[in-house]
């Protein structure tokens, strides 16, 4: 069964698109139920500018993206990078077993991120 507060995210997706101007952009799929995410990010003094998400694929991968994306408005990149499995079932609700792994899709997305932020020698 879904959580109520994850048919909320879904429903609303308040930060749905692409920033213009991004600073980071992620992009990933699990091969096995076809679920597409990409994450872009607009970051500056360490901050999160503006991060939003474009899905494809379950309830649950677009409702943890859009809670990702809407809870970490304006919030430090080391806030972002603490942001955990945990913090994201607990803001969504909790997800079924079968649908667990789109806490991880979106993870992992945000891991990309966050990497592509880093300084290259």
């Amino acid at each position: 069964m879904i959580a109520a507060q994850l048919r909320e995210y879904f429903a609303r997706a308040r930060f749905a698109g692409v920033v213009d101007g991004a600073t980071a952009r992620a992009e990933v799929e699990n091969p096995v139920c076809g679920d597409h995410l990409v994450l872009t990010l607009r970051a500056a003094a360490g901050r999160v500018g503006e991060l939003r998400f474009l899905a494809r694929g379950c309830v649950a991968a677009m409702g943890c993206a859009a809670a990702l994306t809407e809870l970490m408005q304006g919030r430090t990149l080391a806030e972002l990078a603490a942001f955990s499995r945990a913090d994201l079932m607990a803001a969504v609700g909790g997800l079924p077993p079968e649908s667990r792994h789109a806490a991880a899709l979106v993870l992992d997305a945000r891991d990309q991120l966050l990497v592509a932020l880093e300084p290259r020698p």
